[in-house]
């Protein structure tokens, strides 16, 4: 039987980097009308694209060169003198998003730390950061990840500034930092990020979160009041009501019977499935819905985690151990973010330019998500199987597709 020749073979390859490259297009199209003048507009794109690139480190100098430009001038100007609403094209990606990845999806909420020396970068100081594992000078940044069957990518951000940022008049003129702005917590800033999302019109099947945010009552009461179903992580010794006492969660888990716990995955790791075992309990009805107490114990070590999670009253346990399992994904959008699209090698100091640098990564990291999901799609669709046979060093586009993640 005759074989298929290389370019035939490499055809469907060829058909998605097309695809990939009129996607990347128009996501030029869509920043557009975010921009008052031309050349703002084309810096932007040019800072998408070199964000995609291959810089080694992506800050404002290895952006440049990586665009053609000798200088950072263009760059620079971009991010914090340039006419543009970030906020704009920040709400812009969430609709991308929908439109690549799908809706009913799950919008993750954590932190991430950018460690950083010296004191002039707004919001910096000595603070806890998951990225040291400790305490460090670092700024934090607030996101919102949107999870589905397709994918996930960063959608939303916020600056976290530490309360003597917020009170010092000198700094904060130093830092550019908005009037209009004042100390809120990282729930709060969290809670910010899903009024907008919910409020555009989203619908998610679950809202998820670790301890910072399963602890705060007033973001579980916002959630509640909307009827939006969530399982927030909180630490045992957390207050929640059952019928008319307060009870903690550390206590409650004594109550679970031998046969109630059940060994369910909660998401795929680098090792296989993430294996646990999970029960859980129900406490009260709040406005058609109800709160319960989930639990995870490690098959190894026998360490609890808990949750409180608000949700129908038939939900069943794999559902709510799915969206529990499902908050590992902000984690990677944070590794892949920092990693392929710069998040973390700015250099920029202001309020103004910390959010726009971090919007139009926003921009790049969501394009990478749909491009995978594109990919993926196709693979399943058609490309070429192993079987044919063909040789890599002859196919430049599996490097290509390789490069950007897409396989």
């Amino acid at each position: 039987m005759q074989q298929p020749s290389d370019t035939e073979a490499q055809a469907p390859e060829v058909r998605l980097v097309g695809r990939l490259v009129t996607e990347l297009e128009s996501i030029g199209a869509w920043l557009q009308p975010h921009f008052r003048r031309r050349e703002a507009h084309a810096a932007a794109v040019e800072y998408v694209k070199a964000l995609l690139g291959r810089a080694q480190r992506k800050n404002m100098w290895g952006l440049s060169e990586d665009a053609g430009h000798r200088a950072p001038y263009t760059f620079q100007h971009l991010l914090l003198r340039a006419k543009w609403d970030a906020d704009a094209v920040r709400d812009d990606v969430l609709e991308y998003a929908r439109r690549a990845l799908g809706e009913g999806g799950i919008l993750a909420v954590d932190e991430t730390g950018f460690l950083k020396k010296g004191e002039k970068s707004v919001g910096v100081a000595r603070q806890y950061t998951g990225t040291a594992g400790k305490v460090e000078n670092a700024q934090v940044g607030v996101f919102l990840s949107y999870v589905t069957p397709l994918g996930h990518a960063l959608v939303d951000r916020e600056l976290y500034l530490p309360q003597p940022w917020t009170e010092d008049s000198a700094r904060r003129q130093a830092g550019g930092i908005p009037d209009e702005v004042s100390f809120e917590s990282k729930p709060a800033l969290a809670q910010g990020m899903l009024q907008r999302a919910l409020g555009a019109g989203l619908k998610p099947a679950w809202v998820v979160g670790d301890e910072v945010y399963g602890r705060d009552s007033t973001l579980r009461r916002l959630l509640e009041d909307l009827h939006q179903p969530y399982v927030l992580a909180v630490a045992s010794n957390t207050h929640v009501w059952r019928g008319f006492y307060q009870v903690k969660p550390g206590d409650m888990v004594k109550e679970v019977p031998p046969e109630a716990w059940a060994r369910l995955p909660a998401g795929a790791g680098t090792k296989g499935p993430r294996l646990y075992a999970w029960a859980r309990i129900r406490l009260n009805r709040h406005l058609g819905l109800s709160r319960w107490l989930l639990f995870r114990r490690g098959l190894a070590d026998g360490k609890v985690a808990f949750y409180v999670a608000h949700a129908r009253r038939n939900a069943s346990l794999e559902s709510m151990v799915r969206a529990a399992g499902s908050r590992w994904a902000v984690e990677e959008d944070f590794e892949s973010a920092k990693n392929e699209v710069g998040l973390a090698d700015y250099e920029v100091r202001t309020w103004t330019a910390w959010h726009r640098h971090m919007t139009l990564c926003l921009v790049a990291h969501v394009f990478l998500a749909a491009a995978r999901a594109m990919a993926n799609l196709q693979l399943q669709e058609g490309l070429p199987p192993k079987a044919l046979g063909l040789p890599r060093r002859r196919n430049p586009m599996r490097a290509f597709l390789a490069r950007r993640g897409l396989h």
